[in-house]
């Protein structure tokens, strides 16, 4: 009798924790995410030849959504005070260190740790932790925001992760990490005349990166960006079998495993960086209109969440994660369509990688449940409301 009891109360935990756990996945993030991932899997299964990367995307979307419940257990309110962002910080330092000692070099690169069965690129989860102090910084001088000073130490905190990514060299989450940092500057509340500053010291620092800190190839694809056509075969090659793909798809696309530039191997990377070019020219425009509106209702949500936030901490972080994502859309849309120079960056949930994936999974387990718990104090004023 008493084993009887002790299995159902034990079974009646386990399901109340599954369901507090559950009550807290918001659907409007997590199919959009399935969906996009899915259409992923799609493109990289028409690739005829080896399906590698289909198999292995199977299994890191699987890690991914794992996690991503992982990240719904915990309370982040404690993140709003203390020092474990800032531990948090100097770690990912560390790391961002490290690699440039121990790294692989993949692609001209050095980014990441090679553990044999999966590797490991920190520049990837150094963007959820770039959003997290931002955030928290800014929360808490919310209405001082105005003095340029906050403006000099928040780049400062933006400028050391993007340093280090920078010199890997990995040009593109450069960009990325970039972009966080200056949109939340912007939702913050930045003056006229400090943005102008903050264009000014950005144009500088191009110049200065142009003369010392761009490699040759960086530049190539700069220039190849302002005349695509100048080097076809050389290092505009990309760019321009990209904007073939895309446009070669017209209205309903060529079809699925139907993509010559893919299939005949004319797109390079197709399953990452290009992997928009690949889809467009199988799908075509309706897909292209259908990848937008799953990616618009996912940013939707996201800022929609953050409008919800109980304090600003959540409020910015929700926002940061949605210019997180924004950014590396629009940036690898861009470079697909000549638009932007070629910079090597994926698209959220649909490009294959297992960092990058992990990364953007954990970002919306964290919204999720910091939403979780902003809706308690909103539930416990309206009772007390009614009570009144």
């Amino acid at each position: 009798m008493s084993l009887t009891l002790l299995v159902s109360l034990i079974y009646l935990s386990l399901m109340r924790a599954l369901r507090h756990l559950f009550s807290g996945c918001d659907v409007y993030l997590l199919v959009p995410a399935l969906l996009l991932s899915a259409m992923g899997l799609v493109t990289m299964y028409s690739y005829e030849g080896s399906n590698l990367f289909f198999e292995r995307q199977i299994i890191w979307i699987g890690v991914a959504i794992v996690l991503m419940f992982v990240a719904l257990v915990p309370d982040y309110r404690f993140l709003r005070t203390g020092n474990a962002l800032f531990i948090s910080y100097l770690v990912m330092l560390g790391l961002l260190v490290l690699v440039l000692v121990i790294g692989e070099v993949t692609l001209g690169a050095q980014s990441r740790f090679n553990f044999g069965f999966f590797s490991l690129q920190p520049s990837e989860p150094a963007k959820i932790i770039l959003i997290a102090i931002l955030a928290k910084y800014f929360s808490k001088r919310h209405e001082l925001i105005g003095d340029f000073k906050h403006i000099i130490v928040s780049g400062i905190y933006a400028f050391f992760i993007f340093a280090l990514v920078f010199v890997q060299p990995d040009f593109g989450s450069a960009i990325i990490l970039f972009s966080i940092w200056f949109g939340l500057v912007l939702v913050s509340g930045i003056r006229p005349r400090h943005l102008a500053i903050v264009f000014c010291i950005g144009a500088i620092t191009f110049g200065g990166l142009w003369q010392f800190g761009f490699q040759d190839y960086q530049k190539d694809r700069i220039r190849t960006f302002l005349d695509p056509l100048a080097d076809i075969q050389g290092a505009g090659y990309n760019a321009y079998q990209s904007t073939v793909a895309v446009g070669s798809g017209k209205l309903l696309g060529k079809g699925i495993g139907y993509g010559t530039q893919s299939k005949l191997q004319f797109l390079p990377e197709y399953e990452t960086d290009f992997i928009f070019a690949a889809f467009a020219e199988e799908w075509g425009l309706a897909g292209v209109v259908f990848l937008f509106s799953l990616f618009g209702l996912l940013i939707w949500r996201l800022l929609f969440l953050a409008a919800a936030a109980a304090t600003n901490f959540e409020r910015l972080f929700a926002t940061g994660v949605a210019i997180f994502l924004v950014s590396h859309f629009f940036v690898h849309i861009g470079m697909n369509i000549g638009l932007l120079p070629v910079t090597g960056t994926t698209v959220p949930f649909l490009s294959y990688g297992g960092t990058h994936l992990m990364t953007e999974f954990l970002a919306l387990g964290m919204v999720m449940a910091m939403a979780r718990y902003a809706r308690t104090p909103r539930r416990t004023e309206q009772i007390t409301i009614l009570e009144e």
